[in-house]
């Protein structure tokens, strides 16, 4: 069960943490493993059911995201890829793990979007992504890779080094794994942003999404929505992915024949429930790709709010000498996880060493790190007296 809330004036530590969603908990968690004092104030539960990663696939797919995202996405999710088994072995209790590739494909109609999406691949991925990373399936081959699609598809793509985990075993893993390094946890406990300066501690990390939003110029939230279906014998080896037109689609399988199915996408912070549009859009997708899912079992039809800036991309603000900010994962929150979640440690543990103590201390420091492109100084307001 949950700690109850506890007040925001507790045990003063090292840094505090606001905001416990995936980066959040993951930033808490790495900072408590370099023996600092840390705290960690999120709005939910220590499950992470208010979080945006709560409704996720977590699929690990830098090569096919290159469709979509510009080339920092597909490098930080490459170098992400590789540092999860490590994160994950260092924590108190199992996630489900697969590298196990993605698969391509397509009806007969929608052969063009397959032509858009390598060209697009091409474009947005690095060279070393691409090399031995795409492989062209047809017919028997095809057939091979992936035996529950036998005779479905005549064409496909198989990009073989890309992986999944699942989502909520991994909340709950990081959840353990912060009570084991002995932080300060404050569950179910809402931080506004007039809030942030009273917590007790050197430096303030705020991770909190949209909850955020006053705080970020153009930051907004894309809705998603998710299935999460029953359907034994199916047996889908990895995520596959249906190109389409109009409504693209993932099917990401996990464990005890759990499969989670997206696709939507839709500006905007609407927080209802799916609609039926979009329910049979998803499910009659699915059912597409194999008839067995036809007669699965629904166990939820989801709904979060992704937080994205204007250009997509992940950004760790320094907005003034006790507040840092973490926010912007988009629908790569998964993918970057560990990349960002490292920047973001290695600038806190920075300014508590006083590198950033010059004037342009943050700036030199932020251009000479793996991931320069993440890093921004928050460009404060004039007071009324300098304005001009």
């Amino acid at each position: 069960m949950d700690a109850p809330a506890a007040p925001l004036h507790s045990v003063r530590t090292d840094f505090a943490v606001v905001g416990g969603g995936l980066i959040g908990r993951l930033v808490a968690w790495r900072l408590a493993g370099t023996g600092a004092r840390v705290s960690l104030y999120e709005r939910g539960d220590a499950q992470g059911r208010d979080a945006a990663a709560w409704v996720a696939a977590a699929m690990l797919a830098p090569l096919a995201e290159a469709a979509s995202a510009e080339m920092l996405i597909t490098e930080l999710g490459a170098a992400s890829l590789e540092a999860w088994p490590a994160l994950l072995s260092a924590l108190p209790s199992p996630v489900f793990f697969q590298r196990n590739g993605t698969l391509v494909v397509w009806h007969p109609s929608d052969r063009a979007e397959s032509t858009i999406f390598t060209s697009r691949l091409r474009v947005n991925a690095p060279a070393s992504l691409l090399k031995g990373g795409l492989t062209t399936l047809a017919g028997a081959a095809l057939d091979q890779a992936e035996p529950a699609l036998g005779g479905r598809f005549q064409q496909g793509y198989l990009l073989p080094h890309e992986g999944q985990l699942d989502n909520r075993q991994l909340l709950s893993a990081v959840a353990d794994g912060l009570v084991e390094r002995g932080v300060d946890l404050h569950w179910n406990t809402p931080v506004d942003d007039d809030a942030l300066d009273a917590l007790p501690a050197a430096f303030v990390i705020d991770c909190r999404g949209l909850g955020a939003k006053r705080a970020w110029n153009g930051l907004r939230g894309i809705r998603g929505e998710v299935a999460r279906v029953h359907a034994p014998g199916i047996d889908l080896q990895r995520p596959v992915r249906l190109l389409h037109p109009r409504y693209p689609l993932y099917i990401a399988p996990k464990e005890n024949d759990l499969y989670v199915i997206g696709a939507t996408e839709i500006e905007g912070e609407d927080m209802s429930p799916i609609s039926v549009r979009s329910s049979l859009e998803l499910l009659s997708a699915a059912f597409s790709i194999h008839p067995g899912f036809g007669e699965a079992r629904i166990l939820e039809l989801s709904t979060q709010c992704r937080p994205t800036l204007p250009d997509h991309r992940p950004q760790v603000r320094l907005a003034d000498e006790r507040t840092m900010r973490v926010n912007g994962l988009y629908r790569h929150g998964y993918m970057l996880a560990p990349e960002v979640s490292a920047a973001a440690v290695s600038c806190a543990l920075a300014h508590a060493a006083g590198e950033f103590s010059a004037p342009d201390g943050f700036e030199q420091w932020s251009a000479a790190a793996r991931w320069p492109a993440l890093f921004a100084r928050e460009v404060q307001a004039a007071r009324p007296s300098e304005r001009v």
